[in-house]
């Protein structure tokens, strides 16, 4: 008896173990793609001002171009800070979810039309692979739900093939909802 209860708390320390290797493995990787996510927009409002600063404010199209340049970087960069903040909070227990009942597939197409513009100047084909049924009912927090999808979908925008197409997919099984998107790049 004790023998087993001894074998039984070995491999749960084991997987404990396993476990925390590969959280730790997690958490470089993210920090990895944390610090390569923050580089971009910096590196690039950084070489607008540096520009500005050697002689392009003087000229006129320059000069509000690269401000206008510089200033998305920087609402790119306060996006990067707020998801790192929601990730902190749901990491200590801090963040507080609003579930309430929504159509997600009025979502998902409310987040396409905000992104069309984008999609457009990268030429990028957004849809939505449409079923038979056209609401899809979900009890979650909505703008929690709303921030995975303007990630997901500029993401594969912002990384996805020139002349390519973004597919979003809604599946709805007994209770549970997937959503689906898919690129070509």
């Amino acid at each position: 008896e004790i023998n087993k209860i001894l074998i039984e708390w070995e491999q749960g320390n084991k997987d404990e173990i396993v476990h925390l290797k590969e959280l730790e493995s997690f958490r470089k990787e993210f920090l990895g793609n944390v610090s390569h996510e923050l580089k971009t927009p910096i590196f690039t409002i950084q070489g607008y001002i540096h520009t500005l600063i050697d002689g392009g404010i003087e000229d006129q199209e320059i000069n509000m171009l690269y401000l206008q340049k510089a200033g998305k970087s920087i609402d790119r960069l306060i996006s990067i800070v707020d998801d790192l903040e929601s990730i902190s909070k749901l990491e200590a227990g801090e963040l507080i979810l609003e579930n309430r009942t929504f159509d997600i597939h009025e979502l998902v197409l409310d987040v396409m039309e905000s992104l069309e513009l984008k999609a457009k100047e990268n030429n990028i084909t957004l849809s939505l692979k449409e079923k038979e049924t056209g609401k899809v009912y979900v009890y979650a927090d909505k703008d929690r739900i709303r921030q995975v999808l303007v990630n997901l979908l500029v993401n594969s925008i912002k990384y996805g093939k020139r002349g390519g197409a973004t597919e979003v997919d809604i599946d709805q099984h007994d209770d549970d909802v997937v959503i689906e998107v898919k690129d070509n790049g």
